[in-house]
């Protein structure tokens, strides 16, 4: 089994912090050498504490799902036969309260937009087995408790 890590790094810049008027942007660092500018969301404190530019924790959970699922879809397509162009997903998280009054997502809804070259003949129900597949396959999916859930779509193209 592997191992996987994020550096994730904060500083207060002199601010007083106790007053909890500190600047929510961070950074995650990743061992490829990818930096992220981060921040809490502006949903949840208010800018300028929060950085827009940032991704949030919750925009990078439903980004982490998206991109999970993409990769499997990728693969089992791949070696059905079928040839991909493209793949455009427009993910979408809800959040909620769960039955202690907190906060949390609770559904994610991955839309998928594929692209299959030439053509290749696919029907809806050939794509959904593929999607259905991927998220069985995925490993974020199979370690969470939201609802994720596959609207995909597909278009024949060059």
């Amino acid at each position: 089994m592997s191992t996987h890590t994020a550096i994730v790094e904060w500083h207060s810049n002199g601010s007083r912090f106790t007053d909890n008027r500190y600047s929510r942007a961070h950074q995650w660092r990743f061992d490829g050498g990818a930096v992220v500018p981060a921040s809490s969301s502006p949903h949840v404190v208010r800018v300028p504490l929060s950085d827009p530019a940032g991704v949030d924790p919750e925009e990078a959970y439903v980004a982490a799902l998206s991109s999970c699922h993409m990769l499997w879809f990728l693969s089992i397509a791949a070696d059905a036969g079928l040839a991909v162009d493209s793949y455009r997903d427009e993910a979408s998280g809800v959040m909620a309260k769960n039955e202690a009054g907190n906060e949390w997502i609770a559904r994610v809804v991955l839309r998928p937009h594929v692209v299959v070259r030439g053509e290749t003949p696919v029907d809806r129900a050939a794509l959904d087995a593929l999607h259905h597949r991927a998220h069985e396959a995925c490993f974020l999916a199979n370690s969470v408790k939201t609802d994720v859930v596959v609207e995909g779509t597909v278009s024949v193209g060059g």
